[in-house]
């Protein structure tokens, strides 16, 4: 038996195409999931290995819809192995009931891995060197310092209703709360 395996991130993204291309492949049942791939533990996984049969396959659009990372990835696979069933992703040709299938599928999932690992250090890179040069991430402070010094005053004051400091100063409790337990920590330090 065929069995089709679609997945995407999010509410708003659409599992139309991904289940057509699984219908024409020839999926007898198509099972899906709306969820991150980074989160390994998905209902429809979990679906999928309670109907998956010796001599079954498995397909998926992409290898990307399965897992994430080369380490899920190659568990499935050793899995599959173990209890005797296909594996097939479309978009990059792979059929793991032949050998150059299962080479290539271990080739894709690790240059996945490596792209991955890639983009995470040159953002961690870039990120340091902006550090370095005295640039800050994060979004920027809405209140100004001595702003920021008179919520602190007005709060521990106790004279007025923290919604009324919020309104005068145009912010949100908590940050309000942010501020005050920054200048806590500020006046702790001293």
């Amino acid at each position: 038996m065929k069995i089709g395996y679609a997945r995407v991130s999010t509410l708003e993204q659409n599992l139309d195409l991904q289940i057509d291309a699984l219908e024409k492949e020839g999926c007898e049942k198509v099972i899906s999931d709306r969820i991150s791939g980074s989160v390994a533990e998905r209902n429809g996984l979990i679906k999928i290995k309670e109907d998956l049969r010796k001599g079954d396959t498995l397909i998926v659009w992409r290898l990307d819809r399965l897992g994430r990372s080369l380490k899920d990835l190659i568990k499935w696979v050793e899995w599959f192995d173990e209890n005797e069933i296909g594996f097939k992703s479309l978009q990059e040709s792979i059929d793991t009931s032949t050998s150059t299938g299962k080479l290539v599928f271990h080739m894709f999932g690790a240059l996945a891995e490596f792209e991955r690992n890639l983009i995470y250090e040159r953002t961690r890179a870039g990120v340091e060197a902006a550090r370095v040069r005295g640039r800050q991430g994060g979004r920027p402070q809405k209140l100004t310092q001595d702003k920021r010094q008179l919520v602190v005053d007005l709060y521990q004051g106790k004279k007025h209703s923290i919604k009324q400091i919020c309104e005068m100063v145009g912010i949100s409790k908590p940050t309000l709360y942010k501020y005050v337990d920054v200048n806590r920590c500020t006046y702790l330090q001293r």
